[in-house]
């Protein structure tokens, strides 16, 4: 029976070579640090977040994005400019709703096809998905094992002020549309912790990485 993700239908495999493991936590929690310590010990990431800017610069998705959010979420140069995109979706969750219908669908099949062809590359050990939204797309169900990236809210707001990405209100108003950290916690098969520096992090991966990468 295919089961359907973000609006994109396709096969379950019965049985995968590498397990498909993917990566929970908050905004600026460090997922994508996680991913980075897990592609050095040979595993293949998956960064959905690289496919969904370029697919927002694909005419397609351009022209529906501007028949949804209009002229306004354009730079002179007539590219998606992402902050004034995101400053009008994340105000009511029919806006949320729409863009990712817009965006997930393409992201979701192009997903597969790299973890189809990750699959088949034995220098992969296993197959990480680093998508900020994992969980609110459905798409924890194409994962063998689910990490949360656990990490105090105060930190996780210095690191986003000094990448200069979100100020604290930006940050509450995405996390409104959020699922929250207890329940993508709940689910989770395993846990790191993330308040106390690179070198805890890495040795809190090295530790659970033989049963990550593990097909039992």
């Amino acid at each position: 029976m295919p089961l359907c993700l973000g609006g994109y239908y396709f096969p379950v495999q019965k049985e995968n070579k590498k397990p498909v493991i993917g990566i929970l936590g908050g905004i600026a929690s460090g997922k994508s640090t996680v991913a980075k310590e897990l592609e050095n010990r040979g595993c293949a990431v998956i960064d959905a977040d690289a496919i969904a800017k370029q697919f927002l610069q694909t005419d397609d998705v351009k022209q529906q994005i501007r028949n949804g959010f209009g002229d306004s979420v354009f730079d002179a140069e007539g590219r998606v400019d992402r902050a004034k995109l995101a400053e009008m979706v994340f105000t009511d969750r029919a806006s949320v709703e729409a863009i990712n219908a817009i965006v997930h669908p393409k992201v979701l099949k192009r997903t597969e096809e790299l973890i189809s062809q990750y699959q088949n590359d034995s220098r992969v050990k296993a197959i990480v998905l680093d998508a900020p939204l994992l969980l609110e797309a459905g798409w924890e169900k194409r994962c063998d094992k689910l990490i949360f990236v656990n990490c105090d809210r105060l930190i996780k707001l210095e690191r986003a002020s000094k990448k200069g990405v979100l100020d604290e209100n930006q940050l509450k108003k995405r996390e409104n549309f959020q699922i929250s950290l207890d329940k993508k916690a709940k689910i989770s098969h395993y846990m790191v912790d993330n308040n106390n520096g690179l070198s805890e992090l890495t040795k809190q991966i090295g530790e659970i990485f033989p049963a990550l990468i593990s097909i039992e």
